[in-house]
């Protein structure tokens, strides 16, 4: 048995289903001087596992007398047992000894503050507080959504360790870090440079008890090619002059990589801070640097609000496919921020999805391995916005496939000819559709074709008798003719650039709109009248065409989404085994667990 952390030999994290069961104790010097447990111990613990195993996932929590809360910033609560907790953690002892009703709840990030915990680490922490097992790594949750990747070392299974292996900090249960940070120093050298400093960031937070990870971090992010900025935003400033020093020491000299930018190009980024667009301008006028020289772009996708990005973007003086000291282009950081709007605006402004890092990787790759296949492979209800990470593939995807659909937005629209007002009542229609249908995609789309800046054209801009009981081929010689106004022109143009991005990064949202814009008795469905009941039935039986369209649009992406997720399921599931040995992290008596 590891005394040092209280395993038994056989203790494992397993990425196949199964566990096996230990006995875990803080008191290291007890456990090495108690006797070996004989079967009947085994067995008897072994059941005692199980039975609070399932106190703890019971969803009936009342019928198993839950009597505490643990509230996430995301809004979940997990239902808790306090004398449980307060039995295995000191720090569990300390917050429960000042709740005294029953059902209290506390909020974890007062206990957390430095770093946000997730549901599924939270949970793999506290169900080893009530059973003594490590359970397997979440499926889907540890799992990125490229084909290609191992899932040992992608940004989701980093996340994910670290997370848990903050939260055992947090709780002081000293066996789980220990146990953790041997993972992590297992499959360290598989992991990419940037997932380091996340890593780097939470040994940092934990001190003494993950020394030697953090040492192990250190080291190699000296060794690294990340530059200054980068560190000086992901890291304490006491550790990059650590790296810093390191780098001098060992000759490191590149001068993005051992000094910070010049007071020229720090005006700018702090300029860019202050989301001031208008100030980058005039210090661009003094002629000392330039957007491209100062990698101005690519600071701001990185750290920048989305919409002074655009701003700086439709400013036209920085080189979109400009790559940084480290290879990345800018479409390359934009993938790594995860923010769709910023990913669309760079394509639209010429950015190639087709070039590579460094080290072989498009945009699409870096998308991939950084979004989790649970959040990916989630079905999204009808009218529900879909996940950031998940449009950001799909985004990537079809800007690679190079097919985006030119010409009208569809029949309606083309049908409307030169009637500005037709076309314009068209696309408010469409628009406002896509908002309720598609509420994320539609927001992308409108952010950057800046709809929110021009005023809107109602249906009450046009008389009331073209809607009600009149045909709209009637003209009215009585009334005034309808004048476009440059408000409307540039509602147009906002709504039409709208559609367009629209049909090029979203086509299947697109087809769904198409199929209900085009139906030429759309418009007689909104019109009540005078209607006999034959005409009223057959316009409801319309009414539930267009909506079995809908319905079927909806459930053909579910499915899709479904068999994904088995196929993927299936596929990392066999890269597991292959790259691990019998698919489990060991965690051996020497110390010695083996990540593949």
């Amino acid at each position: 048995m590891d005394h040092r952390n209280g395993f038994s030999d056989s203790n494992e994290i397993s990425n196949n289903g199964s566990t096996c069961c230990f006995v875990a104790t803080t008191n290291t010097e007890t456990l090495a001087s108690s006797q070996p447990l004989n079967t009947p111990d085994v067995a008897a613990l072994q059941l005692l596992s199980k039975n609070l195993d399932s106190l703890f996932e019971s969803t009936d929590s009342d019928s198993f007398y839950s009597d505490a809360k643990i509230m996430l910033s995301s809004g979940r609560e997990v239902p808790v047992h306090r004398c449980i907790l307060s039995a295995r953690s000191s720090v569990f002892k300390t917050v429960f000894s000042g709740l005294n009703e029953r059902g209290a709840k506390f909020e974890l990030k007062e206990l957390a503050r430095d770093y946000e915990i997730g549901y599924d680490s939270l949970v793999a922490v506290l169900a080893y507080l009530y059973t003594g097992r490590v359970r397997p790594l979440p499926k889907g949750v540890c799992l990125c959504v490229d084909d290609d990747c191992s899932h040992v070392s992608c940004r989701p299974a980093i996340d994910f360790i670290a997370e848990v292996l903050y939260a055992a900090f947090t709780f002081q249960i000293s066996e789980l870090i220990a146990l953790y940070q041997r993972h992590l120093l297992d499959i360290i050298d598989k992991v990419a440079i940037d997932d380091i400093l996340v890593v780097l960031y939470i040994a940092n937070m934990c001190g003494n008890a993950c020394e030697r990870l953090l040492a192990k971090c250190i080291e190699t992010i000296v060794k690294s090619d990340v530059d200054i900025v980068t560190l000086d935003k992901a890291l304490p400033h006491h550790i990059v002059k650590q790296i810093i020093d390191s780098r001098l020491e060992l000759g490191l000299d590149k001068p993005e990589n051992i000094v910070f930018p010049d007071k020229h190009v720090k005006r700018t980024h702090r300029a860019l801070d202050s989301d001031d667009v208008e100030l980058v301008r005039m210090l661009l006028k003094e002629g000392h640097t330039n957007l491209d020289e100062a990698y101005a772009l690519h600071y701001a996708v990185a750290y920048c609000d989305a919409k002074t990005t655009i701003e700086l973007l439709d400013l036209g003086l920085a080189d979109v496919n400009c790559r940084n000291s480290r290879g990345y282009t800018v479409l390359h950081v934009a993938a790594m921020r995860k923010e769709p709007k910023i990913i669309v605006s760079l394509l639209t402004k010429g950015a190639q999805p087709s070039d590579l890092t460094l080290d072989g990787r498009k945009a699409l790759q870096i998308s991939k391995r950084l979004t989790r296949a649970a959040d990916y492979y989630k079905s999204t209800e009808e009218g529900k916005a879909s996940p950031k990470d998940r449009l950001c593939v799909e985004i990537l995807e079809q800007a690679e496939r190079r097919d985006p659909l030119h010409g009208e937005a569809s029949l309606s629209l083309a049908m409307a000819g030169d009637d500005l007002r037709l076309k314009l009542l068209y696309l408010e229609n469409r628009v406002g559709l896509a908002k309720l249908l598609f509420p994320m995609e539609a927001k992308v789309v409108m952010d950057i074709a800046q709809v929110d800046g021009t005023l809107e054209f109602t249906l009450a801009s046009i008389n009331s008798n073209k809607l009600n009981g009149a045909q709209r081929t009637t003209v009215d010689l009585n009334e005034a003719p309808f004048r476009i106004q440059e408000e409307h022109l540039n509602r147009l143009k906002a709504l039409s650039k709208t559609v367009e991005l629209g049909k090029r990064f979203f086509p299947r949202c697109s087809e769904v709109l198409n199929k209900i814009m085009d139906a030429d008795d759309l418009s007689q469905l909104a019109c009540g009248g005078n209607d006999t009941p034959e005409e009223r039935l057959v316009k409801r039986r319309r009414y539930m065409e267009l909506q079995d369209v809908l319905s079927k649009a909806f459930h053909e992406d579910k499915e899709e989404f479904d068999r994904s997720t088995i196929s993927s399921s299936s596929s990392s599931s066999k890269s597991i085994v292959v790259n691990r040995p019998k698919g489990k992290l060991t965690v051996s008596g020497s110390g010695n667990g083996r990540g593949g």
